[in-house]
């Protein structure tokens, strides 16, 4: 069938297109005007339109995220048939595609979970997913770092657990952090050592940088730096950035390093200011870097963490006063209830400081939108934090409305700029979609996947982006005015890697002395996912860079 999306206003920044004119569909797929005329029209006069959104980084799936639900249900609670961010695989699978989003990636799965985290990732409709692939603190890792294997094992590692997760990239969280905590460490930087293994920080990432590289992932090795949330972040940011040396890398949850401390010589009890012009600098200094953002919100959440040290360091914050700490071998972590406490000093400051990353960034592309969902707050805060990037008034209404820390110690207040629907593209669209290496989506160029979003014109942003009047994937109509018209079931991304047989055998062995089950305990078969039709893949292959 030829669809045609009728005169609405095509914001597509890959193309240079902001202008009044028509997309085409046909099987699944946005095709070049065609000689004919449609099947079917879709009538977009006064909106606008744009790819789907793409999410690079939201807690989704998982043990924590389970964990979370239960050490806090009453977060989970909303008005009856309400959709929750913090509910069920259905309730985000729906909330992210009425706001337009048709793919979504969790970014924290340990290899020796990964079937658990797939399994729940399969479970989310609408929606394509994926995950990346957590190592950095994983015993056989930091052994071959160690015992100063090769390159070529180091690589071969990475390349058979990012095979047997089906994961599309690879993440490292305050690489060596969690085994330096099991020796009593309580704060951990990049030239740090693992008493255990005799390996600095820096040591782990350069292996993984390298074997990212080697393996052409199209993703940047996703890098959770030491010493999230502390006064002084900024540095380990800055000296991680510098450490990669020209190599790609992205950056997580940036707002929780762009921490500068007041006080150099005492840097825990000093306090903080923004940090964000030195990281906007930084950024437009190293072409290869990226970051998301994670902006805290206001409200009740749970954060969720693989940085089982910074986790039971927070715990004294905790609130309410419950929290699960967990450290295994790379799977453990921990969940910290936590309140942003709306017109409170330091949370107020937080959300000046994420505004103002993106508000100063060279490159919006770069610069991607999350709030590390749940950590900094609902996935469900997009829409009103793009009406305040895009409206200047109601930035400084929201501002004034804060302590004067927020002022004081951000640059917010200063800034002038209003974000464009092009800017919003590349922050939602095309920035995401290129940085996970999916050619096919966060674009509106002919040979892309027809997932679109149509939004109702609107000058209050919130209420525009909170519901999209359509949303279409895969050529089909899923959403109409916010709610779901068609439940469709969503493919998994994974990458395609070859395993190399001789590490298999080397990991079946270490796998059966350290857990007693070889690596098929461990994999994820397609067997795992009954009842799917043969013509209705699980999983969709993501082919490295050339």
């Amino acid at each position: 069938m030829l669809t045609r999306i009728a005169g609405g206003r095509v914001v597509d920044p890959t193309a240079g297109r902001d202008s009044v004119s028509d997309v085409w569909i046909e099987d699944g797929r946005i095709v070049a005007t065609p000689d004919r005329g449609p099947d079917r029209t879709i009538d977009a006069a006064g909106c606008i339109v744009m790819a789907g959104g793409v999410e690079v980084h939201s807690h989704i799936a998982g043990g924590n995220v389970v964990l979370a639900r239960l050490l806090l249900p009453e977060l989970g609670v909303s008005e009856p048939d309400a959709p929750n961010p913090h509910g069920s695989g259905r309730d985000v699978g729906l909330l992210y595609a009425r706001m337009g989003y048709t793919t979504a990636v969790e970014p924290a799965m340990p290899p020796v979970n990964a079937l658990a985290t797939q399994l729940e990732l399969a479970e989310i409709p609408l929606l394509d997913r994926g995950g990346l692939c957590v190592m950095g603190n994983d015993d056989q890792l930091l052994q071959l770092l160690r015992d100063r294997e090769s390159a070529d094992a180091v690589r071969d590692l990475v390349a058979l657990n990012v095979a047997t997760s089906r994961a599309l990239g690879v993440k490292v969280i305050n690489a060596g952090g969690a085994d330096a905590f099991k020796d009593g460490a309580v704060r951990f930087s990049l030239d740090d050592e693992v008493p255990a293994y005799g390996l600095t920080s820096r040591t782990i990432l350069n292996g993984l940088l390298d074997a990212v590289e080697a393996l052409k992932v199209p993703h940047p090795l996703h890098v959770h730096c030491s010493n999230l949330g502390l006064p002084g972040a900024d540095d380990s940011l800055i000296e991680t950035l510098e450490a990669a040396e020209g190599r790609r890398i992205h950056f997580a949850h940036a707002q929780f390093y762009a921490y500068a401390a007041l006080d150099k010589d005492n840097p825990l009890t000093g306090g903080f200011k923004s940090a964000a012009s030195r990281i906007a600098e930084a950024l437009a200094r190293h072409p290869n870097a990226t970051l998301d953002i994670g902006q805290v919100v206001f409200g009740q959440t749970a954060t969720i963490s693989l940085d089982v040290l910074r986790q039971f360091a927070g715990r004294k914050g905790a609130s309410p006063k419950k929290w699960i700490v967990n450290a295994g071998d790379a799977e453990g972590g921990g969940i910290v209830p936590f309140r942003y406490r709306d017109r409170g000093p330091t949370s107020s400051l937080q959300f000046a400081i994420g505004l103002e990353l993106m508000l100063l960034s060279p490159d919006p592309e770069r610069t991607i939108l999350t709030t590390d969902h749940p950590n900094g707050g609902p996935f469900t805060a997009y829409p009103r934090i793009l009406h305040l990037l895009m409206d200047k008034e109601a930035r400084d209404r929201e501002v004034a409305a804060h302590p004067k820390v927020a002022a004081e110690r951000s640059g917010l207040a200063g800034i002038e700029r209003e974000y464009t629907l092009t800017e919003v593209a590349q922050l939602t669209r095309s920035g995401p979609a290129k940085l996970l290496g999916l050619t096919d989506r966060g674009h509106l160029r002919p040979g892309a996947r027809a997932d679109i979003a149509v939004y109702r014109d609107q000058a209050d942003r919130t209420a525009m982006f909170a519901r999209a009047h359509r949303v279409i994937k895969d050529g089909t109509v899923i959403v109409e005015d916010g709610e779901v018209v068609a439940w469709t079931r969503g493919r998994t991304l994974q990458l395609s890697v070859e395993a190399d047989a001789g590490m298999a055998r080397r990991t079946e062995s270490y796998l059966q002395g350290r857990f007693g089950a070889g690596l098929s305990s461990f994999t994820v078969p397609d067997a795992a996912f009954p009842g799917r039709r043969a013509d209705e893949p699980v999983f969709e292959a993501v082919a490295c860079r050339t």
